[in-house]
């Protein structure tokens, strides 16, 4: 009991760093992939957008060809490439949240691996679910994992009550998705803020169309047409872009939530079915067998 103790104060401290760590390193990708992003979506518009031979006569000033979307898009004005690069803000996040989701639920699937642990703990074996933990891997396994090795500890433990065992082995579990789970979450604020910003910046784009828009027809004799379609083209176009990009944020951010719940749920669900066998199995103060 007094080593198992002195193990578990040499190794617990290491999970808040490794968490502070992967905080570091996810505030990291986001400092970088921001500014990345601005930095493509002003290329994109300047080298290929704003190719030459999108417009007619081969000079960008001049209208797009007709039916070429790239210089219609390019006639978009200044705000597209912002509203390009929240887009690929948007793609960039999803596709790190994508890949962060599936490592934390390790290797089978999530529904197959709680249905795993009540089994096993249905027949009180607690050692093949630990074994079932290792294999499975991600963040999922690591909070069941640490609550079946408090079910252990308090298995063994003679000094304490049976409720002082429960609240002792939920508070482990409690701990450990504390630790596990925060990082799930990490650059999702962004995509819920591009979600409303995109559609303020394609407003902006819009007003600014508008303003070209009339502008022409404030002109002394005929109002200026190339103008005046120009404007109102920067309009709808700086509209759609905020819209597409604000929809596909809103999207990402439901979706990932939904999946974080998932998991969430699966761990509720396990660290149950293990307090519940503790309750079931073991007695006041009955004491463990290995």
């Amino acid at each position: 009991m007094e080593q198992k103790n002195a193990t578990n104060k040499n190794v617990r401290p290491t999970a808040p760093t490794a968490a502070q760590g992967e905080a570091k390193g996810g505030s990291a990708f986001a400092a970088i992939v921001i500014p990345l992003a601005f930095v493509v979506a002003i290329l994109i518009y300047i080298f290929v957008l704003g190719n030459a031979g999108n417009f007619v006569g081969g000079n960008n000033a001049n209208a797009a060809l007709p039916g070429n979307y790239l210089g219609i898009v390019y006639k978009g004005g200044v705000i597209v490439p912002v509203l390009m690069s929240l887009f690929l803000m948007v793609l960039i996040f999803s596709i790190e949240r994508l890949l962060t989701i599936g490592k934390a639920k390790g290797s089978k699937s999530i529904e197959s691996f709680v249905r795993t642990i009540r089994q096993k703990l249905n027949v009180n074996d607690i050692t093949g679910a630990i074994a079932a933990c290792d294999q499975q891997k991600g963040s999922v396994a690591n909070v069941v994992k640490s609550g079946l090795l408090k079910y252990q500890e308090m298995a063994r433990e003679r000094g304490l009550d049976k409720d002082q065992k429960i609240l002792a082995i939920q508070k482990e579990i409690e701990e450990s998705t504390a630790l596990e789970l925060p990082m799930l979450e990490k650059n999702l604020v962004i995509i819920s803020t591009i979600a409303s910003v995109s559609t303020l910046v394609g407003l902006l784009g819009t007003v600014f169309g508008m303003i070209k828009a009339f502008s022409a027809l404030a002109q002394a004799g005929s109002p200026d047409a190339v103008a005046l379609a120009e404007g109102i083209s920067e309009a709808l176009i700086n509209t759609a872009i905020g819209i597409a990009g604000s929809a596909l944020a809103i999207i990402a951010y439901n979706f990932f939530t939904s999946k974080i719940d998932e998991l969430t749920y699966s761990i509720d669900e396990a660290g149950f079915s293990i307090i519940q066998t503790f309750a079931s199995q073991h007695g006041e103060k009955e004491t463990y067998t290995a």
